[in-house]
């Protein structure tokens, strides 16, 4: 039998590595490292974005030789020795962590024979970033072609997430928030106070949830109903086509309830998500009422300019009342919005498509229905 190369992980290892998160450092450039990575990671790359551009450079014009020389140059001295503290510094925090580039190459095992030499033996992912990307894409379409879903749907400010989270919290039913990932409350006015994570990012989060899910046993799995996109974040097309095509359930409320929920979540949680970022008030407030202005300037379009005009100024009258100290105005431009926009808008989709209705109700019929019926198909 041939021994194992600890040195280094094979694909084999990758379903246990997303399943325990375990700790990665990311050796790439930063750009490299922005566009995507994985939750688990963090970015203490070899060289920094213009030195890798150098490089790049280096090697179209004088070939690998070359190219890997200039790098052991650029990388060397005082710098190196920097960033080689800085790898120990996460190999100390992180004893099972290990090391990837793009491909598992040239840079991540240039970062672990340093670290060797130094007394830390880290492994290497084969394959680096490109090969755990391509386990994570294959493994969301296999997840999903053997997951049943059970979708929550209903009109805007029904609370849906809200039934999401107390299905989880009270039946630790298997739940898959997909605004959570998204990091966005959905809607026109669901963008939140820090930024969205990129494409890359929100279908590996997506991948890593459901292979949680998969390996815990489960079969059945619940999910909110969602269009296409969730803020910039488009669903998979896999995943769009799973979401249509399963059974619907529909949680209903009153036009007051939802218009206080909605209150509460597109108005006094993101100021509250302002403030927390910005760490001053005025700033949070310009910040918050901006948002919105953009928000409700989106829609102009599908409003009509003169509803959009009287609407406008519903908004600047709230705003007003609001920096005086009474955010309460609000709630008349959310319940137009949701009378006469969201809601005829939402009636025609579930009409268009003919989705399979199984079962309607208020929030705790809801979260009843569902326990029993997940519990029932597991």
């Amino acid at each position: 039998m041939t021994k194992k190369d600890s040195s280094r992980l094979d694909s084999s290892a990758f379903e246990k590595l997303f399943l325990e998160d375990r700790p990665l450092v990311d050796t790439r450039a930063p750009t490299e490292f922005q566009r995507g990575s994985f939750p688990s990671a963090v970015n203490v790359p070899l060289m920094t974005d213009d030195e890798r551009e150098q490089v790049g450079i280096c090697y179209k014009e004088q070939g690998e030789r070359a190219a890997v020389a200039l790098g052991h140059e650029l990388v060397s001295g005082n710098v190196k020795e920097k960033r080689i503290a800085a790898w120990i510094h996460q190999v100390k925090r992180h004893e099972n962590a290990a090391l990837f580039c793009f491909r598992g190459g040239l840079r991540s095992q240039t970062v672990q024979a340093w670290l060797a030499a130094s007394g830390y033996k880290v492994p290497v992912v084969n394959g680096g970033y490109k090969a755990l990307r391509s386990y994570l894409l294959a493994s969301l379409e296999e997840c999903l072609s053997e997951l049943n879903l059970t979708v929550v749907g209903g009109r805007t400010g029904v609370a849906k997430t809200a039934l999401l989270n107390q299905a989880y919290e009270t039946y630790r039913l298997p739940v898959v928030d997909l605004e959570g990932l998204a990091h966005h409350r959905g809607s026109a006015f669901g963008k939140r106070a820090e930024s969205q994570p990129t494409q890359i990012n929100f279908e590996n989060r997506i991948a890593i949830e459901l292979l949680k899910l998969r390996a815990s046993g489960y079969q059945q799995v619940m999910m909110e109903d969602e269009s296409r996109l969730i803020g910039r974040c488009a669903l998979p097309l896999t995943l769009q086509d799973k979401l249509r095509g399963a059974p619907l359930v529909m949680l209903e409320a009153s036009l007051e309830d939802r218009v206080h929920h909605s209150w509460e979540n597109y108005i006094l949680s993101n100021y509250r998500e302002q403030i927390t970022l910005c760490n001053s008030d005025e700033v949070a407030f310009t910040a918050f009422a901006d948002s919105l202005r953009l928000s409700l300037g989106n829609i102009r379009k599908r409003l009509g300019g003169e509803r959009y005009q009287e609407l406008s100024k519903v908004l600047e009258a709230a705003l007003l009342a609001h920096q005086q100290g009474d955010p309460e105005p609000h709630k008349q431009w959310i319940e137009v919005l949701l009378r006469d926009y969201y809601d005829p808008m939402y009636d025609y989709q579930l009409k268009s498509k003919q989705r399979n209705v199984v079962f309607r109700g208020s929030f705790s019929e809801v979260v009843e229905f569902v326990a029993t019926a997940i519990k029932r198909a597991e």
